[in-house]
């Protein structure tokens, strides 16, 4: 079924903000009002689903990038890096209750900091679907069955919109009905600690998943969406409570430590709800996920899923593709902390494997070395990005070949033209939030210890998904399973890096088993818009500062001095033989020539010196591209000397307020705060923003 979210958006949001008084003494028999709209499951149907595109964002649309995957633009988080000083949080109190300090639209913050705006109007739109089926019920135009479904969709999103703005705001006001605009009391009132108001979420997240149908329709919210949502905020907010228990901001919440184990136990419990129904399965292969072009794939992986197809819908479109096809430059890309994270296919990391060749960073070699979703992740060769890494994940096998075959690019691989879909709400996810949860439970709260049977159903599952022909003909394997007790505890799960962080500091270092988990969701989840929630719950927004984590601010691993095709006029330029590029995914094999003139002191490369005595790897000096030019040639040069690991020109730490315990949340804005003045109320700003 090709199903598009934008459909009836304005017309439907237009009717959600109606005030509860806004009746009109006589009932329009030609357009739709408050009066007369709520008569039947199919209008309750539009209701909802005219904002589907605002919680299932999948590629966004056109050139949005809000919640959208981070080639384009993307997360605040240590799996991106671009050249000149890093991108910057907050690091003062915005004004605007839209946070425009950067861009002439709210995604910028929301973009960042994967959570939510100081924004009540979905929260209201949900509050007036439940009070309308109320009369619906009391009309009998609803049966007792649908009454249910309909109100766990309504208690269903209005948990997660609150689970979202207590991501970024922590303690927020909380509404269970709507108001009248004349109701200035109700409209000020304080902000209610964030335990109280996820426990308010967590019932409306009980009543969601024992009453929404557990199929409504293809991709349709029903049980098992609700299941992977629910446990991923119920999963952030009980890892919060363990990680950010010192937390200034923590100080207002009440009975937080029971509430870890409380919202853990829901985390498991909603995803168990969806892996015991035996209905999702990793029978995809990973490029497949992402790469579909108009249409649903046949999957059981995935849950909901977003189609875009503008033979359908002409505005359902997106430039997520066009920024993965190997012609559009990625400003930001992965690094060398990125790098380390992936696991090797013996299932140990790079530091502990014995895998042949698993010593050599160069991306063709990485690719047959590593974990499967390395190489459906990433080009194989350096590539026009700031870190000479490239994500080619979000599109399928063909249209990156455009890059390189001569022929011109079809629109749907184009600018903001594309039309492949996204796996909006997957299996991956599921498993992942229960694993962890599960882990967190053993390790913290005396909960039952980890079984091989967990394993297999969780990351052994995963490690299982199959290959397609491309990744099989590279010589790809899949990773060895995961046993009980034979685990890897890799280096750098004890590292300076990692004793930096809040997380660190507030229980010490993580178990091997759960370094292991969250390993796994850091390959399963590049770019899409969850590290940046992870390392906020984790307490390890430290990691995003380079002072801290040196690894952030380096790049993948280029040969420059093989990089270009040079024939015999040009090697006599730069005193060197005549050479064929390694590189072979180029238009007219011109490889990835970093070693110009206009490049000379301004390019550099950190070479390896070896390993540590722990396995790890050990760097060198930085080294810059040198050279004497002559009537506009090299003539001398340490053209040879140039292979090592890419540093982005001009790279810069950021401001280190941006990993501030403060910045673990976002401030309540100047206009929220002057806002409540007026009214002659007060609301409390978060704590190290006063």
């Amino acid at each position: 079924m090709k199903k598009l979210f934008n459909i009836f958006a304005v017309a439907i949001l237009a009717l959600s903000a109606m005030s509860c008084n806004d009746y009109l003494d006589r009932e329009s028999k030609t357009t739709m009002d408050d009066n007369n709209y709520w008569t039947s499951e199919g209008n309750l149907r539009l209701f909802v689903q005219g904002v589907y595109g605002s919680y299932f964002n999948g590629y966004s649309d056109n050139w949005g990038a809000v919640y959208a995957p981070g080639v384009y633009t993307g997360e605040m988080s240590d799996d991106r890096t671009t050249t000149g000083t890093q991108p910057v949080i907050l690091t003062s109190v915005p004004g605007d209750n839209w946070y425009r300090a950067e861009l002439p639209y709210r995604g910028y913050w929301l973009m960042r900091r994967g959570s939510g705006p100081w924004n009540l109007a979905y929260v209201r739109k949900w509050n007036l679907m439940l009070e309308r089926l109320e009369v619906m019920k009391e009309k009998n135009i609803l049966n007792d069955e649908a009454y249910n479904h309909w109100v766990g969709v309504a208690r269903f999103f209005r948990g997660w919109e609150y689970s979202r703005f207590v991501e970024s705001f922590g303690d927020v006001p909380y509404y269970d009905h709507t108001i009248t605009a004349e109701d200035i009391d109700a409209q000020f009132i304080p902000r209610s600690p964030r335990t109280e108001v996820m426990s308010k979420v967590k019932e409306d997240f009980d009543f969601a998943i024992q009453n929404v149908r557990t199929n409504d329709g293809t991709d349709y919210v029903n049980k098992y969406v609700v299941g992977t949502i629910a446990s991923r905020c119920m999963l952030f907010e009980g890892t919060w409570y363990i990680y950010h228990k010192n937390d200034p901001a923590m100080q207002t919440a009440t009975n937080a430590s029971t509430l870890a184990k409380t919202f853990l136990e829901a985390a498991r419990d909603y995803a168990a709800v969806v892996i015991n129904s035996g209905s999702f399965a990793f029978n995809t292969d990973f490029r497949t996920l992402f790469g579909t072009l108009y249409s649903r794939p046949s999957s059981k992986e995935i849950i909901l899923y977003r189609a875009y197809n503008k033979s359908v819908q002409s505005s359902s479109q997106h430039c997520i593709a066009s920024y993965s096809n190997g012609a559009e430059s990625q400003a930001a890309n992965g690094n060398l902390s990125t790098l380390k994270a992936w696991l090797c296919n013996d299932g140990q990391p790079y530091a502990t494997t014995t895998v042949a060749n698993a010593d050599s960073w160069r991306l063709q070699d990485m690719v047959v070395t590593r974990d499967p979703r390395f190489e459906a992740t990433f080009w194989d060769e350096p590539k026009n990005s700031s870190t000479g890494l490239y994500c080619e994940k979000f599109i399928d096998r063909i249209g990156p070949t455009y890059a390189y075959n001569g022929q011109s690019r079809p629109t749907c691989y184009g600018s903001c033209t594309n039309e492949n879909g996204y796996p909006c709400v997957r299996y991956a996810e599921t498993v992942l939030n229960w694993i962890e949860a599960k882990v967190e439970l053993a390790d913290r709260f005396g909960g039952a210890a980890i079984t091989q049977a967990d394993l297999d159903a969780s990351i052994n599952a995963l490690r299982d998904r199959p290959l397609d022909a491309t990744a099989v003909a590279k010589g790809v394997k899949k990773t060895a399973h995961m046993t009980l007790g034979n685990y890897p505890d890799d280096p750098e799960r004890t590292s300076a890096a990692q004793q930096a962080t809040l997380g660190y500091q507030t229980v010490g270092a993580v178990s091997p088993l759960l370094w292991e988990v969250r390993r796994e969701r850091r390959m399963e989840f590049f770019l899409e818009q969850y590290r940046v929630l992870d390392i906020r719950r984790w307490g390890q927004l430290e990691l995003m500062l380079g002072a801290n984590n040196p690894d952030l601010l380096i790049g993948g691993y280029v040969e420059l001095d093989l990089s270009a095709t040079l024939t015999a006029t040009q090697a006599e330029g730069l005193g060197r033989a005549a050479q064929t590029t390694n590189l072979k995914k180029t238009l007219n094999n011109q490889g990835y020539n970093l070693l110009t003139i206009a490049n000379i002191g301004k390019v550099s490369v950190m070479p390896i010196e070896g390993t540590n005595a722990d396995g790890t790897l050990k760097l060198g000096e930085r080294r810059f591209f040198q050279g004497t030019v002559v009537d506009g040639k090299i003539t001398t040069s340490n053209y040879d000397q140039m292979r090592g690991f890419l540093v982005p020109n001009n790279v810069s730490d950021r401001d280190p307020l941006n990993v501030n315990v403060r910045n673990y949340l976002e401030p309540v804005c100047g206009q929220v705060i002057s806002q409540y003045k007026e009214k002659g109320k007060e609301i409390a700003q978060n704590a190290g923003w006063e």
